[in-house]
């Protein structure tokens, strides 16, 4: 039977880049988490007979909430649900099992890299049937609705028993605990040549990839060790737990200083990886020799046709606007279109569907291609690992290769926390204001050649996106960028990205903060983000 509780709206349920994250205790609100699915069912309600998908990256509270969400989706129409074993699903896997069961989209249970845990964070994300993040357009109706809403349908029904594959029903819609793993690990096998792999692991290469207790453990577990061979230990962390065993589930230098740590030490194995909470970002090290993320994106858009998937070549390369333009120059290299997106994986969506890219990719450690529409963590690593055996080559002297063929953007992020919002926006406020005086002006040895406000018109549907990053460009092709994140819980983070290119007869090994110091200076100048925050270092850099 359905049954209708009432229910009055909350403030700050618009959803961002990845969907709606707050701190757990919010989310623990009686009629908060049901308010924003219900909102969600509203927004996009289900055709006959669909199905949704369902699944997370382990994290705490996942489990009361996927349980909700069935008796919910029961009570609004949906006529079958998919969720994982567990309540486990990666969000690269979420978007697979949408797309081969033809999903009418999908409730994906995380917070992405964020802690996990009671005092911790947790979020909820809705994809489209293309397997995708949804659109502003569905964005702004599932916030439109939340604003409005006065009711959430449910039903009477014992939970489901998440732990054993199998099928149950809730009034009319059949529930299908499905294995996490096998339809994923299955479309890997499909694009990547993991018999070279296997056969490089047999003779001698060596990994260490470090899941850190979050969703990649099984899926890494099944395909790195299970199918490839690589030693048990291999995967490091890779049970799945609550809180990410205390620790923050976020694949950079900071929060994976353990593996860096190994890799750059006298024992490092050949090849170091690790991914993020719900599986969707990656860390690339060899031995010696890390790979930042623009980096990744360009080295293997440049030998993705290694791999059997990408044999007959790319569509185009997509990148998001902060990241840096390495990958441009391989496009422009292979005559290939390369698309400038703003932050947030939907904008590659519509370039996807429309055949107009084949791989993708953000700074923020997010790489993936038109295997599915999320970026994908452990894509990205047995692309790494299928190239490498192709080519028999290191990390580093893949690396060293590619700088002396395209050149070499130095780049890193700076990283902002916490910081009161008021003085975030009033920083972006002024510099905005700023931006018609700022070029001809010079700081040191820089001086701007243009600065504007980040406005995308997608070329397929033609949405525009304004307001989406400040950038501020120099002479010979260095820039800062200036943007606020939405991936944070509280306050505001303020993302200061720092690139310059050094051409293929330049100093293409030279350490990077070095390389970066007078463009570090003239972020603070410009934005006067001492003056704004009081913080006179980044608390991140990546």
């Amino acid at each position: 039977m359905i049954r209708t509780i009432p229910t009055h709206p909350f403030d700050g349920q618009k959803p961002g880049t990845s969907g709606l994250r707050k701190p757990v205790k919010v989310f623990q609100q009686p009629n908060y988490t049901e308010n924003f699915i219900q909102a969600v069912f509203d927004a996009v309600p289900p055709p006959g007979g669909a199905t949704l998908v369902i699944g997370g990256d382990g994290r705490f509270y996942n489990r009361p909430v996927i349980q909700q969400a069935i008796r919910m989706a029961a009570a609004n129409g949906y006529a079958r649900v998919l969720v994982g074993q567990g309540g486990i699903l990666s969000t690269p896997a979420a978007s697979h099992v949408i797309r081969k069961y033809g999903a009418a989209g999908g409730l994906i249970l995380s917070a992405s890299h964020n802690p996990g845990g009671p005092d911790a964070d947790f979020g909820i994300k809705y994809n489209i049937a293309n397997g995708g993040p949804a659109p502003e357009s569905v964005t702004e109706a599932i916030h439109a609705r939340t604003q409005t809403i006065d009711r959430w349908l449910t039903m009477d029904a014992p939970d489901i028993d998440l732990d054993t594959q199998g099928t149950a029903q809730v009034g009319a819609m059949r529930v299908e605990v499905i294995d996490p793993v096998a339809d994923y690990a299955a479309l890997m096998e499909s694009l990547f040549d993991f018999p070279a792999i296997r056969a490089a692991v047999a003779g001698g290469f060596t990994m260490a990839f470090d899941a850190m207790h979050a969703v990649t453990g099984p899926y890494a577990q099944a395909i790195l060790e299970d199918r490839l061979g690589f030693p048990r230990g291999t995967v490091r962390n890779g049970v799945p737990l609550e809180d990410f065993g205390g620790y923050h589930p976020d694949p950079n230098l900071v929060h994976a200083k353990a593996l860096y740590d190994l890799m750059m030490g006298p024992d490092a194995p050949d090849f170091g990886a690790a991914s993020d909470g719900d599986g969707d970002r990656n860390l690339i090290i060899g031995r010696g020799r890390f790979i930042t993320p623009s980096d990744s994106l360009a080295m293997l858009a440049a030998n993705a046709t290694y791999a059997p998937g990408y044999a007959q070549g790319l569509k185009g390369i997509a990148r998001s606007m902060p990241t840096s333009a390495a990958a441009d120059r391989v496009a422009a290299e292979w005559g290939l279109p390369c698309h400038e997106t703003p932050t947030g994986w939907k904008f590659f969506g519509t370039l996807l569907d429309a055949g107009m890219a084949t791989i993708c990719g953000e700074e923020s450690a997010g790489t993936g291609s038109d295997h599915v529409r999320e970026k994908d963590g452990l894509w990205a690593v047995l692309l790494w690992l299928n190239v490498l055996a192709a080519r028999r080559i290191s990390v580093d002297a893949l690396a060293r290769d590619h700088w002396a063929r395209f050149g070499r953007n130095y780049y890193a992020r700076h990283d902002y926390e916490a910081i009161d919002t008021t003085a975030a926006n009033r920083l972006m406020a002024e510099l905005e204001q700023r931006l018609d005086t700022l070029p001809g002006t010079a700081f040191g040895p820089l001086r701007v050649a243009a600065a504007d406000s980040f406005s995308y018109t997608d070329p397929v549907d033609h949405a525009v996106s304004r307001n989406q990053g400040i950038r501020v460009l120099f002479d010979g092709g260095s820039r800062i960028v200036f943007r606020l994140s939405g991936t944070g819980t509280q306050g505001a983070t303020l993302r200061v990205y720092l690139e310059r290119f050094e051409p293929a007869d330049g100093a293409l090994d030279t350490d990077t903060a070095i390389m970066l110091a007078d463009l570090a200076t003239a972020a603070d100048a410009i934005a006067g983000i001492a003056r704004h925050t009081g913080r006179t270092a980044p608390d991140v850099v990546t």
